[in-house]
């Protein structure tokens, strides 16, 4: 039987207003000099990350894992999640918040679960197990 593993930095978004996970929302996690991206599943989780390259990046798309630079860090370090919500709703006229942001505090060796809760003019978060 296959093991399933998830990076150390997950997230779960809830579309409170339908009553069920947020699908397709565009998710960015920035920390340690480094970017990663990813969309939320059919469920609104995000289980691993992929290293982010803009479209005007120049030169090759990097090649790193979240576990590497997490490994690589000694001590707590301050990272970004950034929630693409103008997107998931339709428009900025369908949201008053067309980016929720959540800056949080890594220990070295632990796991973090972020859920956002998710509606038009709200969203709240906490950290999860």
């Amino acid at each position: 039987m296959a093991t399933v593993t998830k990076d150390r930095i997950t997230c779960h978004v809830l579309d409170t207003t339908a009553g069920r996970p947020a699908r397709g929302i565009r998710v960015r996690l920035e920390g340690a000099d480094a970017t990663f991206e990813s969309l939320t599943d059919d469920d609104g989780r995000i289980a691993a990350w992929l290293p982010y390259s803009s479209a005007t990046s120049s030169g090759e798309v990097p090649v790193y894992t979240l576990d590497d630079v997490l490994g690589a860090l000694q001590g707590p370090s301050r990272w970004t999640l950034r929630f693409d919500t103008e997107a998931y709703f339709g428009s900025a006229q369908d949201t008053f918040f067309p980016e929720a942001v959540v800056v949080f505090r890594v220990d070295q060796g632990q796991r973090y679960h972020v859920p956002l809760l998710l509606s038009p003019y709200s969203y709240t978060t906490y950290r999860g197990s």
